[in-house]
């Protein structure tokens, strides 16, 4: 099933719209704006595939990885790399810039934190 996203443009998204969203879970219930808007990020992460990417891209020492070498860890297509890549995007959990033939991948933070806030009562919810 594919995952329905918000359009977004350039310098939307997550990582960008930040509004409180509210206490933890355990801290009380979501209304329906709030778990509207989460549900997108939580359902990318919820692919294997996309969770692995996002680890490693999360993880990777300069702040950024290529997507050559995200690639090269997968027994998969191109195509299929750059489509959970998309998805990830779209969701606004990773933003990319090209530099030449390549594309390189660096995680938005405030999106992270943002997920973060909603599953640890010690990670507060970013705001703008």
């Amino acid at each position: 099933m594919p995952i329905r996203s918000m359009p977004m443009e350039a310098g939307t998204g997550l990582g960008a719209d930040l509004a409180p969203i509210g206490p933890a879970l355990a801290g009380g219930a979501l209304d329906e704006d709030q778990a509207g808007h989460l549900a997108g990020p939580f359902k990318a992460l919820g692919d294997p595939v996309r969770l692995r990417l996002m680890s490693m891209i999360a993880s990777a020492a300069d702040g950024e990885i290529c997507v050559c070498d995200l690639s090269a860890a997968f027994p998969l297509t191109g195509p299929t790399i750059s489509h959970h890549l998309r998805i990830l995007r779209e969701a606004g959990l990773v933003d990319c810039s090209r530099r030449g033939t390549w594309v390189y991948y660096r995680p938005v933070p405030a999106a992270l934190t943002r997920l973060a806030g909603v599953l640890d009562p010690r990670h507060p919810p970013v705001c703008p």
